[in-house]
């Protein structure tokens, strides 16, 4: 086994590359990664640091050699070293599409989710707090909805985000709300069919499984409604 995957579960974006590494069907070590605080031979190899880190021991076993930090980075390396099946569109707009469509999950949904609405109830809980109810209902009644809708719009007759079949983007967009569906159930699909559809159909992929049942036993509690 030459990859080792640094970081943990309930990141979404470790989460993202080691489903794609499930979906190509590669072996590889998943081995956790504590960054509050985080040790100092992790400070070498994340520069930014950030999980997940990924490390090919073909090229180096020791130090920052072999190592790729961030998610979208790893993702492109496992596309080119293992590339089938692929999860960028061949089609050059297509392809620049699902790369676009995954750093607006990345980076704009992310922050909504992860710093408006996950940690505000899930870090207090870890904390032995109550939840930070109002910070997260105004995030997710105020800042979501503008994003889900663009989104929503950006779903095509094939289902997906870019192309005719599932992509990085798809795969992005599926980690995100599945953080937000840990705290604050489902999207609503009413107001996001496709969105939700989408959502749904890539947590039922073999791929998906192992991560998320490992983020539901750490985040026990039932999800708070957030919509009123």
């Amino acid at each position: 086994m030459s990859l080792i995957l640094y970081g943990a579960p309930l990141s979404p974006f470790v989460r993202k590359a080691d489903i794609l590494l499930r979906e190509k069907g590669v072996e590889f070590e998943l081995e956790s990664v504590n960054i509050m605080p985080m040790p100092d031979w992790f400070k070498e190899i994340s520069p930014a640091r950030k999980i997940p880190v990924l490390r090919d021991t073909e090229i180096g076993k020791e130090g920052a050699l072999g190592t790729i930090p961030d998610s979208s980075a790893i993702c492109v390396y496992l596309e080119q070293k293992f590339p089938r099946p692929s999860f960028y569109p061949s089609d050059p707009y297509e392809h620049a599409r699902a790369v676009w469509l995954e750093e607006d999950c990345d980076s704009e949904l992310a922050a909504a989710v992860g710093l408006g609405i996950f940690r505000p109830i899930q870090f207090a809980r870890f904390q032995g707090k109550e939840p930070d109810v109002e910070t997260a209902q105004k995030t997710y009644q105020e800042k979501l909805p503008r994003l889900l809708d663009y989104l929503e719009t950006q779903i095509g007759e094939s289902g997906h985000l870019a192309g005719e079949t599932a992509s990085i983007a798809d795969v992005s967009l599926a980690c995100q709300l599945f953080q937000l569906e840990l705290v604050a159930g489902p999207t609503d699909a009413g107001r996001w069919p496709a969105t939700t559809a989408l959502a749904q159909r890539m947590h039922a992929r073999v791929s998906f499984k192992p991560c998320m049942d490992i983020c539901k036993k750490i985040v026990s509690q039932a999800p708070l409604d957030l919509r009123s």
